[in-house]
């Protein structure tokens, strides 16, 4: 959980935008390298709080994709948190050293940014909102503005309506998943394109016509 301020995010978006799963997925695409392997995907918080539970609810639905290759820390079941944050960084981190690592997590803000899922081109600290010192997570984060900041934000976290992390959770879920399918789509479309077009026989026998087909 993070106090941030919109403006310092480099793409921002509501959740209930039109076109939303697109758009966030068409962003995804230009800053997370599907094509590399491996890409972790820490999903930080807790269950235990509805307002903290926006990473474990999108852990949780990443997890459950079959055809979601990467690997996914943190669940509704298995949730990562303060208490085994550190632990478990120093874990994957041993187990994929090169990996490129995306950060998920809720946050709190202002009144009128509630509802905006936040894209930052960088790591984000966890447990600020609550006073606590974490390690930074991610080459890049992805964050759901959950409630309002300022004010007994521990208290704000517990009664926020789980409504709201959990659609947010799905806009994340879904716009990853559809990133990496464009992704994987457009190479088979560009294999594909570079098999058919750049056959000699066909620059031979046809120099003057477009295949079609």
């Amino acid at each position: 959980m993070y106090i941030t301020e919109p403006s310092s995010y480099h793409y921002r978006i509501s959740y209930k935008e039109t076109g939303v799963v697109w758009k966030l997925s068409s962003y995804f695409i230009q800053h997370i390298p599907f094509k590399r392997q491996p890409i972790i995907f820490y999903c930080i918080g807790s269950d235990r709080s509805t307002g903290d539970s926006l990473g474990p609810l999108t852990g949780s639905y990443l997890s459950e994709l079959s055809l979601f290759p990467y690997p996914v820390i943190g669940t509704l079941e298995n949730p990562l948190h303060a208490l085994n944050l550190e632990q478990r960084l120093k874990l994957t981190e041993t187990l994929y050293p090169d990996a490129f690592t995306v950060a998920i997590d809720a946050c709190l803000s202002k009144k009128d940014a509630v509802g905006e899922l936040l894209f930052h081109n960088g790591p984000i600290s966890p447990g600020k909102a609550v006073g606590k010192n974490l390690p930074p997570v991610g080459d890049v984060s992805i964050k759901g503005v959950v409630n309002i900041a300022g004010f007994m934000e521990q208290a704000v976290l517990q009664s926020t309506r789980l409504y709201l992390p959990f659609e947010m959770s799905r806009m994340i879920g879904r716009a990853l998943q559809l990133a990496h399918h464009r992704q994987k789509s457009e190479d088979v479309y560009n294999r594909y394109n570079e098999s058919h077009y750049t056959n000699p026989w066909n620059k031979i026998r046809y120099p003057n016509l477009s295949q079609t087909d």
